[in-house]
């Protein structure tokens, strides 16, 4: 079983740095805006702004150039009205609230495939005071805490990481040291929810949260770390999670994909000694659970395939079961015995490695 190493021991936090930023005339409109293009110069990022609000010129003629491209390219730009329009986000949280779009982490089974157009470019939004501003609206309603007498306590629940990982850009961004901030602040049954692969929270610790934040680490069993490019390591996360539990933030681990990996139970037994391991000797970490499968949808395929040749990824369709999703397209998922086989040992091992975990859901 592995070893977490010591927190003093812990390497330095990598930061991302875009080879370039894209700044269109509307964000610089924006303290919020111009602050993160002075951030992005500190870096030595080739700021670019630009002579309209359009992010042009994006594809190229090859497609592995224009992904590698964009994923060394961040965007400043202003989130569009529809943004202002907050969505429900089953079973996470009642509502989705986005600070950015994209991400520069490499994870072969990516879930934003298919879900974003074009190059995968990360937009930062640049209008956050008029996001923040939209958020009382929303409040008392959605259909995931607000109304399940299990989770009725949370509150009304924004989720900040549906369309991006906040942390890994956010030593640029600021925006969730914003987010944080603002519901640390706000008098209401409210609660900030964001999942990370990343671990430079040190900015983070001090924040007069109020434990209205919940900050989860998206963590996997060793052999799907593979998968997982330019993201922190395992280990990584796992300090992160142990300081922001000592720092009084309410917590969580989404174990994702979950996939049938050669010897899956050993690999999974040990990711969950290395998360009690973490936590030993924390008071109060009002741990949660979240459990998601691995599946993918035709779309998602061709774009990962496309991205990524070389992976190793199984994506073959025969060994899955076809399902429709919510909107009639088609996703595929594990058979049903190999999900049923999957949850059960979770159920029996999170009490056993982690007693007093919520399990919010599995999927």
């Amino acid at each position: 079983m592995s070893a977490l190493p010591s927190p003093s021991a812990a390497p330095p936090p990598k930061l991302w740095r875009p080879r370039r930023v894209l700044v269109t005339p509307a964000a610089l409109d924006y303290d919020h805006g111009r602050a993160m293009v002075e951030r992005a110069e500190a870096l030595g990022s080739e700021i670019v702004r630009l002579k309209a609000n359009r992010l042009t010129g994006l594809n190229g003629d090859d497609p592995r150039r224009a992904y590698a491209e964009a994923k060394n390219t961040l965007a400043v730009v202003v989130a569009p009205p529809t943004k202002l329009r907050l969505q429900p986000i089953p079973p996470s949280a009642d509502w989705r609230v986005d600070l950015a779009e994209g991400c520069p982490a490499h994870c072969q089974y990516c879930y934003l495939a298919g879900s974003l157009s074009g190059p995968p470019v990360t937009r930062a939004y640049a209008n956050l005071d008029e996001i923040l501003g939209v958020l009382p609206g929303f409040v008392g309603g959605g259909t995931v805490t607000s109304r399940q007498a299990g989770r009725a306590h949370e509150g009304t629940t924004f989720e900040a990481s549906c369309y991006t990982d906040p942390l890994g850009i956010e030593h640029i961004t600021g925006s969730l040291a914003r987010l944080i901030l603002h519901f640390g602040a706000w008098d209401a049954p409210v609660q900030l929810r964001f999942t990370t692969k990343f671990d430079a929270v040190e900015p983070l610790l001090g924040l007069a949260h109020n434990r209205r934040t919940r900050v989860r680490f998206s963590v996997n069993a060793a052999p799907a770390a593979r998968f997982e490019g330019g993201t922190a390591s395992l280990a990584a996360r796992f300090g992160a999670l142990r300081r922001m539990a000592l720092a009084g933030y309410r917590i969580g681990l989404t174990i994702a994909p979950i996939m049938p990996v050669e010897r899956w139970r050993d690999a999974y037994e040990d990711l969950l000694v290395q998360a009690a391991q973490a936590l030993d000797g924390v008071p109060d970490p009002d741990l949660t659970v979240e459990l998601i499968t691995h599946r993918f949808t035709p779309g998602s395929k061709e774009v990962l395939t496309g991205w990524y040749p070389g992976s190793s990824l199984d994506m073959e369709e025969a060994k899955r079961s076809r399902k429709l999703t919510k909107f009639g397209s088609t996703k595929y998922v594990y058979p049903a015995d190999a999900m049923r086989e999957m949850r059960a040992f979770f159920e029996e091992r999170i009490p056993a490695r982690l007693p007093g975990a919520r399990v919010l859901y599995w999927t």
